[in-house]
């Protein structure tokens, strides 16, 4: 559903109290330099709290998407034009060899998972990226992309907050198609909706 239908506490639970998540809050492509980069956890969850405009049903945006598994919520996934992402904007990986206006508003991204501990290994990302294409199909969308790592059958991550981007395998069972391979250990993946201009 989407985040501001569902409640700040709801929110809380996936995030956790401790770990990558808890830490970032999910801010790390919206917070590039200045003061921003130095946000406290506390600083960092209100802003989350502001974008995703979480128990305000009637609110005329969210910044992401929250699954349910039996009742409790289960993940996170950060949905939205892509422009709202100052650090991806400013990247070099997703666009090499890509001409592309990287500011065009009616282009949204995926680009963050978080699944609740204990929820793990039960389809809740594939569900939210599925949910993604929909819900940003639903508001306008041209096209929505992600960048995920490319896994290799039985790689293992010295660092599993890797995979905070998805799997190329998650994006693809979503109907995203590979649009180009930046690095051997990064994809990016896209739907490119039909009733899109070329």
């Amino acid at each position: 559903m989407p985040a501001n239908e569902a409640g700040w506490d709801d929110l809380r639970a996936i995030f956790g109290t401790r770990g990558d998540p808890f830490r970032c809050q999910c801010q790390y492509f919206k917070i590039h330099g200045g003061s921003g980069s130095s946000a406290s956890v506390e600083e960092r969850a209100e802003r989350l709290r502001e974008q995703t405009g979480c128990g305000d049903p009637g609110a005329r945006s969210t910044s992401g998407l929250v699954a349910f598994l039996d009742g409790e919520p289960a993940g996170w996934c950060a949905v939205e034009p892509r422009v709202a992402y100052r650090r991806l904007l400013s990247a070099r990986v997703p666009w090499v060899d890509r001409d592309e206006d990287r500011t065009d508003p009616d282009v949204w991204a995926v680009t963050c998972f978080v699944t609740r501990a204990g929820y793990r290994r039960q389809g809740v990302s594939r569900a939210l990226a599925r949910a993604a294409v929909d819900f940003a199909r639903d508001r306008g969308a041209l096209a929505i992309e992600g960048y995920p790592i490319v896994k290799r059958p039985g790689q293992d991550f010295a660092w599993v907050g890797e995979l905070y981007v998805g799997s190329r395998s998650i994006f693809a069972e979503a109907g995203f198609s590979e649009v180009s391979r930046p690095t051997p250990r990064r994809a990016v993946m896209r739907v490119t909706f039909l009733d899109a201009t070329p």
